[in-house]
């Protein structure tokens, strides 16, 4: 009886794995099975030499890693990149931001996703959490280009109870969509946008449906101080009066969250995440970034997030990884932490469980989704490889991704993007650019006032 090919092997690559106590560890000369989406075996490549499959790759000189998640971005703001520049926060979301997302249509949510799923492929993003508008167009791009997502329909209080209703009918309506690709979430903007009753019925409805909830949350250390000013608590507290901490809740930003907040997310009746999107933090100049010591004290996963490109400049989570790092010797003092290991351990399955993926993603193992990316260290920037980890965070780029594997199906091979026409995007996008970025409506879709 002849074995069933096997729908594609990798071999000859190094393949970051994890032990049985999650500690990140390199296979050498090592080969990668798929079949039916998933990784049926990690094993040596001279075990595979004649197993038949559909198809090859010879992935001599790169590294096979988890494809990367990008726990917390807005995929279609891509098209106000750099329409924003050196602005306060307020002035970047009242003067600019909001008053050029009143003018969204459908095509531009449509264009942008598109432009920013391109972008993701290319630089090893397999999957990516995504809070915005219009997001039935978001989910038709995810389907049509191959890549996993964690989609929620943004809302505010003042767009009234059909805001909150959409976000869950939106989340019912795809959940488990693009053959299992697409997960949902409702998607409350923030506390300072949505009220105490509607934050205390979004936890309702996550908890009859099963669902989790992404939102904003002590995004800054102004947010947090006007909050205890206005109503003595913190943003942290509101969710936990309000219910929303006893859903499971993906928290984005949290440079805001205070000691007093711990025990709060320690605590917490659901799972509790937080994503750091550093590089935008940098830019708007605030003074706190998000406490990824104590909240990897007390439990809390930290998933690594570029948050949108018109604040980040870019989707490259490549980059929010070595910042992740950086950021945090700088921070705590200590060059010990975060190493170059636990950088890559927050890079996959810790930004798996963010995304509430984490036994479905997150690692290269049996049983897992084949969602991988190979990334080659021949050029003279990662040479030579005293300390892998090391080389793979703090000496290799986005770029160097090579081929990109989302549930088995190539999406990028040798740079070349197989599932998106990047030219004919950046043309359309081009031609709605006069109309989307025209602020002399005077209107904006919502005020900043934390």
């Amino acid at each position: 009886m002849t074995e069933t090919p096997a729908d594609l092997i990798i071999t000859g690559c190094t393949v970051l794995v994890h032990d049985d106590q999650e500690r990140i560890g390199f296979e050498e000369d090592a080969a990668i099975v798929v079949r039916d989406g998933v990784v049926e075996s990690v094993t040596g490549a001279a075990a595979v030499e004649g197993v038949l499959a559909g198809e090859r790759i010879d992935a001599r000189g790169q590294v096979a890693l988890p494809g990367l998640i990008n726990c917390h971005t807005h995929a279609p703001m891509v098209a106000l990149r750099g329409v924003a520049e050196d602005l306060p926060t307020d002035e970047w979301f009242n003067d600019v931001v909001w008053p050029i997302e009143s003018n969204l249509t459908e095509q531009d949510v449509e264009l942008g996703a598109r432009l920013a799923c391109a972008e993701m492929i290319r630089a090893g993003v397999t999957c990516f959490a995504d809070h915005y508008f219009a997001m039935d167009a978001v989910a038709a791009v995810v389907e049509e280009c191959g890549m996993r997502a964690h989609l929620g329909e943004a809302y505010f209080s003042s767009l009234g109870p059909q805001g909150r209703e959409k976000s869950l009918e939106f989340a019912l309506r795809h959940r488990g969509g693009a053959d299992g690709r697409i997960s949902t979430a409702l998607a409350p903007h923030a506390p300072y946008t949505v009220d105490d009753a509607d934050l205390a019925a979004t936890a309702d409805l996550a908890r009859e449906h099963a669902l989790p909830v992404h939102i904003h949350a002590a995004e800054n250390r102004d947010q947090t101080d006007v909050s205890l000013n206005r109503h003595g608590v913190t943003p942290i507290e509101v969710l936990r009066r309000t219910g929303i901490l006893d859903t499971d809740v993906l928290i984005a930003h949290g440079t805001g969250i205070l000691d007093r907040d711990l025990p709060a997310l320690e605590n917490a009746g659901g799972r509790v995440a937080v994503a750091t999107a550093p590089r935008g933090y940098l830019k708007f100049g605030w003074p706190t970034t998000t406490p990824v010591r104590a909240l990897h004290d007390i439990g809390v996963p930290v998933g690594l997030a570029t948050d949108g490109a018109a604040s980040n400049n870019s989707l490259d989570v490549w980059e929010a990884m070595a910042l992740t790092a950086l950021i945090q010797k700088s921070t705590t003092g200590d060059p010990r932490w975060l190493t170059s290991r636990q950088a890559l351990h927050h890079a996959s399955l810790q930004s798996a469980r963010a995304v509430g993926l984490g036994d479905v993603i997150g690692s290269i193992a049996p049983g897992r989704r084949a969602d991988i990316v190979l990334v080659d260290l021949t050029g003279p920037h990662t040479q030579p490889v005293h300390d892998l980890a090391a080389t793979l965070v703090h000496s290799a780029r986005s770029s160097d991704v090579r081929t990109t594997i989302v549930d088995g199906r190539i999406l990028m091979r040798d740079r070349q993007l197989l599932t998106l026409d990047v030219p004919s995007v950046v043309r359309e996008l081009g031609e709605r650019m006069p109309s989307l970025v025209d602020r002399g409506h005077g209107r904006r879709i919502q005020d900043y006032k934390t």
